[in-house]
Parts: C-alpha cells; sequence; structure tokens
C-alpha cells in the first residue's frame, strides 16, 4: 500500500481544515496509507514536503491550502514562489508532489466552493502518478 504525505496549511482554517478532511477521507477511499503535516502557511509547505520526501517510507506528497486575494497581490507572491520550489522538490527527488492549493485571485466565497474539488484532485493525482511511475 502506497504511503503519502499531505502537508496543510493552518492559514484559512476555516477552509484548510475541511481539506484536510476531504483528502484524509479521498486517500482512505483509494487505499492509500496517509501521514499528515501541518504548517504555518503555503509560505512554509515546501520545508515540511523536503522533509517528507527525504523519508523512504513516504511515496509521494499532496499539499492543502488556501491562499485568499486580499488587497495586494501578496497571493500571487506566496503562491509563485511556493509552487516553484515544490516543483523543484519533486523533481530533485523523483518523487510526485501534487497541488491542492486554492488561489491565487480567489475569494473567501470561491475558496469555499473549491474545498472538495482541490483537496480530491490533490490526492486522486497523487495516485495516479504513484501507478503511472511504478509501472514504468
Amino acid at each position: 500500500m502506497p504511503k503519502i504525505g499531505l502537508v496543510v496549511s493552518d492559514f484559512n482554517y476555516d477552509i484548510t481544515s475541511m481539506m484536510h478532511r476531504k483528502a484524509e477521507e479521498h486517500a482512505d477511499l483509494l487505499g492509500l496509507e496517509h501521514h499528515s503535516v501541518r504548517v504555518p502557511g503555503v509560505f512554509d509547505i515546501p520545508l515540511a514536503v523536503k522533509t517528507l520526501l527525504k523519508r523512504k517510507d513516504i511515496d509521494g506528497v499532496a499539499v492543502i491550502g488556501a491562499v485568499i486575494k486580499g488587497d495586494t497581490k501578496h497571493d500571487e507572491l506566496v503562491i509563485n514562489q511556493a509552487v516553484r520550489k515544490l516543483v523543484d522538490l519533486s523533481t530533485d527527488a523523483e518523487k510526485p508532489v501534487t497541488l491542492g492549493i486554492i488561489g491565487p485571485g480567489a475569494d473567501h466565497e470561491q475558496a469555499v466552493a473549491r474545498i472538495e474539488e482541490y483537496s480530491t484532485r490533490a490526492v486522486e493525482s497523487l495516485a495516479k502518478l504513484l501507478k503511472t511511475l511504478k509501472s514504468r
């Protein structure tokens, strides 16, 4: 049974806590063992992912978070930097990292509407990638 990491941002907890629950439920449905790590914000996700990718018992990581648009372009900066680093970590470790981060540009209402889609899609994509990579 594959074991995955779930790295979940606590910022916007009202949204990410529901995303975390949906991601865990979907991992259970797919028969994936999972280990969760909570971090303060999306910007903090890459370090936790790097740590998990070093573990031999973790086959891949799905990241969960929500960055809500404010009055500045801070949401774009946070997501762009985090995603850039996540791609590097995935390719360097040769293990998949999938994205379940809502934003940039999403307001609170849009983020709430995307909770299930983003959290389950990140886990589903990870399961598919693990299957594809295992068959090679």
